[in-house]
């Protein structure tokens, strides 16, 4: 297994997407500075003001570029042809798909957590004690929610291979990342109360508030799920996808 993991951590390290899809997510930080640095200058002028914590506000470009690196982690292979390799060295699929998702997890994890603390370093070091809302709470009360985001970046790039290796299409595996993050999100938003809400809250971008205990927006309500339960639903979602691409990866060849 030590050797399979140090196999997929060399091809996912050799491959220009993977710097591609971390420098796209790292964008957050020059972001965060411009924002940062825009709502100071307001400030200046107003006195005080009540913005948006740009690690927050900026989370979604994290989260789908580092979903993107899940999905060409599998699909760059069927492309090229690779993933044939990859199967004659290491018969066992259970062993090759397990290595490959472990890879992927840590190296999102780590980029993803990195990213987000850094944001949020020079935001408040240049937000420099002038009151713009997100600057007002303290680190120990920020984290539960620094880790769920993290967290939730990792479980989407899980989502992204387990599509790609379902759908063995870039452009499918992307589309359907998009619809979790996005376009579902905004369909929950449409349907009549109470039902609005209670989808809502099982959809994967407002898992992140309440795994912090915070409440969702006030269009949707409160939302019902509490810290544990929402950290289960989050786990779920790449646990199906990766084993609905396991499945695939099994019965069909490659």
């Amino acid at each position: 297994m030590k050797t399979v993991l140090s196999s997929e951590w060399l091809k996912l390290r050799s491959v220009t997407s993977t710097f591609h899809t971390i420098g796209a997510a790292a964008l957050t930080v020059l972001l965060g500075i411009a924002w940062t640095l825009y709502v100071a200058a307001l400030a200046d002028e107003r006195g005080t003001l009540r913005a948006a914590a740009p690690e927050q506000g900026f989370l979604p470009l994290v989260q789908m570029s580092l979903a993107l690196l899940g999905v060409l982690a599998i699909t760059s292979e069927y492309a090229t042809g690779m993933i044939r390799t990859a199967l004659i060295t290491v018969p066992k699929r259970s062993t090759l798909f397990l290595a490959k998702a472990g890879i992927v997890a840590a190296v999102t994890f780590v980029a993803a957590n990195l990213i987000l603390l850094l944001t949020y370093a020079t935001s408040r070091l240049l937000a420099n004690g002038r009151h713009l809302g997100f600057n007002q709470v303290s680190f120990t009360d920020e984290l539960p929610t620094l880790l769920a985001s993290g967290l939730s970046v990792t479980a989407l790039a899980l989502v992204g291979l387990g599509l790609g290796t379902a759908m063995r299409s870039t452009a499918g595996a992307i589309m359907s990342v998009v619809a979790l993050l996005f376009v579902l999100p905004g369909v929950a938003t449409y349907l009549p109360a109470p039902w609005n809400t209670r989808i809502a809250t099982f959809l994967l971008p407002n898992l992140v508030p309440q795994m912090a205990g915070e409440r969702l927006s006030s269009r949707l309500g409160e939302g019902f799920l509490p810290p544990w339960a929402a950290l289960v639903v989050l786990l779920a979602y790449p646990l199906v996808a990766l084993t609905v691409g396991y499945y695939q990866l099994k019965r069909t060849d490659a």
